[in-house]
Formats: C-alpha cells, structure tokens, sequence
C-alpha cells in the first residue's frame, strides 16, 4: 500500500481519491488557503461540495497548517492546484518534499518569458524547489481526457501519465491504474504537457458555434452549426502539430489521448465553453469576463494570454511566420484586444486555395 498526499483539494485532484483507495492506497487531501471550507466539509461529513460526492474511505483531510503531518512517509506527492498558484505549489513543495518521493501534476498550462520562450508547468513547479532536493525526486503528470465527476462515478477513463523516467511511470500507473481508470505512459513529456495547455485554448472556441446561433435566435433550431464546430476542431488539431514542431513534441503525441482526445471532452462543456458561447453571441470578451463570467476562474483564457501573446513575441523575433496559428492569434485577439468574433477562415488549413490564387492574380 502507497501513500499519496495532494495538495490542493479541487475536483480533479480530489476525484483521483477513487482509484487510489479501489487500489488500496491512503489519500491525505491537504487543501490550500483557498479551500478551507472544502476540507471542513470533508472533514465534518466526508462529502465534497464541489464534487457533491461523499470521498472514498481511506481519504483523509488536512488543513494546509497541517501540510507537514500528511506529507510524512508518502510516497506520492500530487500537485492539484490550477494553473494560477503553481509557483506558490512549488513553494509549499521545497519543504515538504523528501528525496525519492514521486511528484505528479494535474494542473495543465504554460509559462512564458518576457521573449515568448514557453515553459512546461511541471518544469515550472520544480523550478521553485532546491536544486538539491529537486533532483532527488521524480517529476511526472497526468494528461488526456478525464472529467472530474466521471472519474469519481468510476467511468471508463483513459489518460498518459508523462514524464522523463520510464520505469516512474510504470511505477505510477500501477498505483492508479483499475479496471476503470486506464493508464498509459508516454516519456514524451513535452509533447503531452503542451497538448494539455494548448488545447484549453482552443477548448474556448467549442462555445462559439452555439452562441452564434443564440445571436440568430436559432437556439432551438434543427440545423445545428456543427460544420463550424468541426472546422474549428479541424484547425486545432492542425496546429496541436505545429506546436510540436516548435516546442520539440513527438508529433504523434497530438493524434492520441493528451492530443485530440483531451481537445475533444474539453470541447462539450465547461466554464471557457460558456464563456465562448457568450462571445460567439456577440458579447465583448470584457464583457464576459467582467460582468457575465464576474470572478470565475477561466485557465483556457488564461491560457490564450500566456500562449497567445508568446506568439506575438515569437513572431517579432521571426522564430514563427505570420501564416502560422492562424486559430491562437484569432483568439488572443478576442480575448486580449477585445476583438469582435470574426474567424479567419481563408487562413485555416494551410490557406484557402482559390482565395491564394485570387491574391496571386490580384497581384
């Protein structure tokens, strides 16, 4: 029997309890400041308000003054905060961390520097750690499509766990892996970790197809706009590939699960879907985002922010052409200038060949 401590007590940190304790494990849930309230409901009732499930037996809930206590003689040591708090994760980590433990992440995004050069999160997370202690300890996460809730009701789920040593993942994935939670592992660590950033972003654009027909007034109507949402789907998956070749991706990694798969249960809801339904309306991303989405967390936009604007900053430097990403710059545009919703069809796979051929004799 191992024991896993997460820190950080959200949805999906909290739901891979299930798992972990059908295999026999003890989880210590410790929850960061923000989830006081989270880890008392646990603690006085056993249930999640969040999940609205009771947590497995063998879960155990720790205050974040009490991190020092459930961190003793674990194994595992999970990182289940959100994109925002990652540098603070790696902070609370330098302490409590002990060689030879295993560190896995949920938490899926990137970081860029001031010259658009891009950066994993797990590479972000150890970076806040001691030289010393963080090359004693393994660093590895979970990618691929997996929804909370479903995970916690024992659904069929397939993900990769990723990182850069073979033989720590397999030890990993045989403590998660059921008959329900299947595992693959893929050493292909930056590959499956921009996928898994890159893809809330365009996750973002799954919500335009149904706001455009809300500013039709066709919500109900029988002639969906499936065609736009699978052009769009299209698109991405095209530049999930162009991300490989510049970050340094196996560029089969996006035609698997952390790929096109995670891209696509991403896609069918969620808080950036609402928020592109009310841009695909017609609403301003301002808007959205300061009055109708007013204080809810959005790491797709957050996401496009930080990968969007590294875009412009690479393409400045001419490390990128004006023809790549056509999808990611329309929205940053949208999220960051506040633009109109106005898709730049004749940019998609490639360019458009008889708009190409227009342009050639116009000239």
């Amino acid at each position: 029997m191992a024991t896993v401590t997460v820190l950080g007590s959200g949805i999906m940190a909290t739901a891979l309890a299930w798992p972990l304790t059908d295999n026999g494990h003890e989880v210590r849930l410790v929850g960061t400041h923000l989830d006081r309230d989270i880890i008392d409901s646990i603690k006085e009732t056993g249930v999640h308000p969040n999940l609205d499930l009771k947590v497995p037996e063998g879960v155990r809930a720790y205050q974040l003054e009490e991190a020092e206590e459930a961190f003793e003689g674990a194994q595992v040591a999970m990182s289940g905060v959100n994109s925002f708090g990652v540098h603070w994760a790696g902070e609370r980590f330098a302490s409590l961390l002990k060689p030879g433990m295993m560190v896995i992440a949920v938490t899926k995004g990137m970081e860029a520097d001031d010259e658009g050069n891009l950066r994993i999160l797990p590479e972000v997370l150890a970076s806040e750690v001691p030289e010393d202690l963080r090359n004693q300890v393994s660093w590895s996460a979970i990618t691929g499509p997996a929804i909370a809730g479903e995970v916690a009701v024992r659904h069929e789920t397939c993900v990769v766990f990723t990182g850069r040593d073979a033989d720590v993942l397999e030890k990993l994935a045989e403590t998660f892996r059921t008959d329900y939670y299947h595992v693959w592992t893929s050493t292909d660590f930056v590959g499956c970790e921009v996928c898994a950033a890159v893809k809330n972003c365009y996750a973002f654009g799954g919500g335009f197809m149904e706001g455009l027909l809300d500013k039709e007034g066709k919500s109900e109507a029988k002639y969906r706009r499936y065609n736009y949402g699978a052009a769009l789907f299209g698109q991405a998956t095209r530049e999930l590939g162009q991300w490989m070749e510049l970050l340094g991706g196996d560029p089969d990694t996006p035609n698997g699960l952390p790929g096109v798969g995670d891209m696509f249960v991403t896609t069918m809801g969620g808080r950036n879907v609402k928020a592109g339904r009310f841009v695909g309306a017609g609403v301003p991303f301002s808007e959205v985002q300061n009055e109708r989405m007013k204080g809810v967390t959005l790491e797709g936009v957050a996401a496009i922010r930080v990968i969007g604007g590294a875009l412009v900053r690479l393409a400045e430097r001419g490390v990128v052409g004006p023809e790549d990403f056509p999808l990611m710059r329309h929205l940053y545009a949208v999220v960051v200038l506040d633009e109109p919703l106005n898709m730049p069809w004749q940019k998609f796979f490639g360019g458009e060949p008889q708009k190409r051929e227009q342009e050639r004799t116009e000239v």
